[in-house]
């Protein structure tokens, strides 16, 4: 699955052209030996200076993102400029739009377990299928207390699996509200922070200003999953809960469906047309200017301040998710998350790898060329991720609220089970009933 919507193939004027103002390049950086392989206290030290002796060869499989001069291997040949001791090869798998044949690559290759790889990037929800198989080498030992304090806690619970932290966090994504400034200020209100509030903004801009008041995904796809995980989580209720326990229809997970329902069918705040709309589908009315709030992913920004694809440059803003009452903001998690190969041969170096990508320095080059959104908080007050990529630092709330859908080697099945359940509540009603069944179902297959 993609890192942010799983399985959207991205528009060539998405986030990541609209990097190339202000963005150092990589071509540029790669030639630069002391672009250093550390950057903060907790990260382990280590040589600057090309050259000098053979080097130990590591291979990095990645799924094939586009971005800087020559994709990811002119970004790992920074790292081969900044020390003397290995030399990574990115072996390419395909785009993350493409995630079944990513995820169905990759898996083969670490199952060989013969050295073929070394250090290697997963989408977030194969982490716990990926340890579960026994084809990652567990980080405990490598990685401080310190160094986990550095990211985002949602990520790094995403990275955790049967208590043992088996992925070190490289980028995030999450789910942000977006909202005409304009129709906002003309109603003399705020963001909402509460979902009823929204239901109530979205019907008076609705009622005064555009045809539609709130956009959100509920085709039966992996997005479904992530919307829902979002109303869920925002009124402490658990899909699957950290014990293992299926929770999916206690009372908060009932309350949450069943709003998600009244968005349509009792507030006429949202369309019925999005229980068949995925990303960009639900995208293109808002930037029209057709909408007033929507719940989309934070390459919108982007799209919505080009005036050759949206209608509303200049009148767009970013917020973090409403909550229920009681609840907390909750924006579930996407993104590519690093590990280190069980079958590797040379852990060490694979580790020192792994350690350097995750760095800070590593971190906001790879948010300037590609526009991935760090997992390292501290990057967040770079003055050049500012200047570059504005919305990226307003969604900063938001990837702190980050949650993770549920951590299960058996996620595919589970969502596959639950993308069924929570479409038929949505669309044919007794939501009581069918996340009733929709817990037997799941308690059948973790």
């Amino acid at each position: 699955m993609e890192p942010h919507p799983p399985n959207r193939p991205e528009p060539p004027w998405t986030r990541r052209r609209a990097l190339s103002t202000g963005a150092l390049t990589l071509g540029t950086l790669a030639a630069a030996p002391l672009f250093t392989a550390c950057g903060g206290g907790d990260e382990p030290a280590r040589r600057v200076g090309g050259g000098g002796g053979r080097r130990t060869e590591l291979t990095f499989a990645c799924a094939a993102f586009t971005g800087g001069a020559a994709g990811m291997q002119s970004f790992a040949d920074r790292y081969n400029a900044a020390q003397s001791r290995y030399r990574v090869t990115v072996r390419n798998l395909p785009p993350p739009s493409s995630s079944t044949e990513c995820h169905q690559q990759l898996t083969q290759l670490l199952a060989r377990k013969d050295g073929t790889v070394d250090v290697f990037a997963q989408d977030v929800v194969w982490i716990a299928e990926l340890a579960d198989a026994g084809w990652v080498h567990p980080l405990d030992q490598d990685v401080s207390a310190s160094l986990r304090r550095s990211f985002f806690p949602g990520v790094v619970e995403a990275c955790t699996y049967q208590g043992r932290l088996v992925a070190l966090p490289w980028y995030v994504d999450a789910g942000g509200l977006y909202y005409r400034t304009d129709l906002m200020r003309a109603l003399g209100r705020k963001p909402p922070t509460g979902w009823h509030e929204l239901a109530d903004i979205a019907a008076e801009m609705q009622h005064r200003r555009v045809p539609m008041g709130y956009l959100w995904q509920a085709k039966q796809a992996e997005i479904l999953l992530c919307d829902l995980v979002e109303f869920i989580a925002s009124n402490r209720g658990h899909i699957i809960d950290p014990s293992g326990a299926v929770g999916v229809d206690s009372p908060a997970c009932v309350e949450a469906v069943q709003f998600m329902r009244d968005l349509v069918y009792r507030y006429k705040v949202s369309p019925s047309e999005v229980f068949s709309w995925d990303e960009e589908p639900s995208r293109r009315p808002f930037t029209a200017g057709r909408v007033g709030m929507m719940r989309h992913w934070s390459y919108v920004y982007g799209v919505s301040q080009n005036p050759d694809q949206s209608k509303v440059v200049g009148k767009v803003d970013v917020a973090p998710l409403p909550r229920f009452p009681g609840g907390t903001s909750s924006s579930c998690l996407g993104g590519y998350q690093l590990g280190v190969a069980a079958g590797s041969r040379n852990k060490e170096g694979a580790m020192d790898f792994l350690h350097w990508l995750a760095g800070t320095e590593a971190q906001l080059a790879f948010a300037l060329d590609f526009g991935n959104a760090p997992s390292r908080v501290s990057v967040y007050d770079e003055k050049k991720l500012a200047k570059a990529q504005p919305a990226m630092v307003k969604l900063k709330e938001a990837f702190g609220n980050g949650v993770p859908r549920p951590v299960t080697p058996h996620y595919s099945r589970v969502s596959l089970a639950l993308q069924s359940a929570v479409s038929r509540a949505l669309v044919h009603g007794d939501v009581r009933g069918t996340l009733r069944s929709a817990r037997r179902d799941l308690e059948a297959i973790v």
